[in-house]
């Protein structure tokens, strides 16, 4: 599926504003954001429920900008799941394919297939309203499963469940995708387009991630590069990495910059590439004293460690996470310190809290930003995507 200059407006209030995207077979594309976004908009776009304004979507060569839902053959799996309260399970997952005329038989044993492909072998005759939230959303994927659309769409459908349920049912809902094609005649795999505001639950998820913000595609990629690679301040910080500070590039061989806490040696990815030197952060990396925005991974940090980019603050707090800890340290001026966070391993001993602190920032978890808070257009990251 192919997404083509996409704009839609409300009341003359634009919320998509000219995205382009590529979905390929077997693909799960994760449209990742904030509230109001658009993302939901671009969802229900592609599923034919809302027109566009402008632009163009085709599948396979052919323009469906204007094809009714229903001829799309399109699955879309709600957040409230919207199943029918008053019909068991069976006859739920069994809809879309009696609106498709198939035979007793062929149904049953496409209703069988999905229910144990989503784990629910054996619910046939449970009624609905007696299953708990995380059966409800199984059936509804089966229900959208069953009748093997070509693309499946889903809207959120992880967002009402408790936390544990979730984190659970996101890691099986991937593997259930994944193997869905194998099921249903498409050995690629299901091709899917999946919306969530939630970055744990993009990066469990997609093959793809595409960062939504104010009705752009502010960055795509799978999402190891975009961890690795966030282009700019935003989309750092929607991906939980808060430590962006602002710096000013006093050496490029190594790269140098200066910071409020002091000066730091990065090992930026983008700096051994020679074959994009039109690459804005290249142009300004490579001018001395060029204002960037840096950002510190929170895995840079080594205690009390003899390395590169030593630096010396205050422990301000520890915040327990179970496996892992949250450690706050303040760096630079003691009368207008910089506040930074850091992940820890659990068994990392660390000394009282106000106590001074000696630490070192690892330079390949320091990487330079683009300085624009706004990209205007999509910037891919990493793998075979297209934007």
């Amino acid at each position: 599926m192919a997404l083509e200059n996409i704009w839609k407006s409300f009341d003359g209030q634009p919320v998509l504003r000219g995205i382009s995207l590529d979905v390929v077979g077997g693909e799960v594309l994760v449209l990742l954001g904030p509230s109001g976004c658009g993302k939901t908009t671009l969802l229900r776009i592609i599923a034919g429920l809302e027109a566009l304004d402008n632009g163009r979507i085709r599948t396979n060569d052919q323009d469906i900008t204007q094809l009714a839902p229903y001829k799309r053959n399109f699955g879309f799996v709600f957040q409230d799941y919207a199943l029918f309260p008053h019909k068991n399970v069976a006859q739920n997952v069994a809809f879309g394919l009696r609106m498709y005329h198939w035979d007793k038989p062929r149904l049953d044993q496409r209703v069988t297939e999905v229910l144990a492909l989503v784990g629910l072998a054996g619910y046939e005759s449970r009624p609905v309203h007696e299953l708990s939230g995380g059966e409800q959303q199984r059936v509804a994927l089966a229900r959208s499963l069953a009748p093997a659309p070509r693309l499946l769409l889903l809207d959120e459908p992880l967002g009402a469940l408790d936390r544990a349920l979730r984190e659970r049912l996101m890691l099986e809902l991937r593997g259930i995708l994944k193997q869905a094609g194998g099921l249903l005649g498409r050995p690629e795999g299901m091709t899917a387009v999946y919306v969530t505001h939630d970055q744990a639950e993009a990066f469990a998820i997609a093959d793809k991630v595409a960062v939504m913000r104010d009705g752009r595609v502010e960055q795509t990629g799978p999402p190891h590069s975009l961890y690795r690679q966030p282009r700019t301040p935003f989309v750092a910080r929607f991906l939980g990495m808060a430590n962006i500070l602002s710096g000013e590039v006093v050496s490029v061989s190594p790269c140098i910059v200066c910071t409020e806490i002091g000066e730091l040696e990065i090992g930026d990815w983008r700096l051994g590439e020679t074959s994009n030197l039109q690459s804005p952060i290249l142009r300004q990396a490579q001018d001395k004293f060029s204002d960037l925005q840096i950002l510190i991974r929170p895995e840079a940090a080594r205690f009390n460690g003899n390395e590169k980019n030593e630096l010396h603050g205050r422990l301000q707090d520890i915040s327990f996470r179970g496996r892992y800890q949250i450690v706050t340290v303040a760096l630079g001026d003691e009368a207008q310190p910089v506040t930074l966070k850091f992940e820890l391993e659990t068994a990392v001993s660390l000394p009282p809290i106000q106590s001074p602190i000696r630490l070192s920032l690892d330079p390949s978890a320091i990487q330079l930003l683009e300085s624009g808070e706004q990209s205007g257009e999509a910037v891919e990251s990493g793998g075979d995507t297209a934007v």
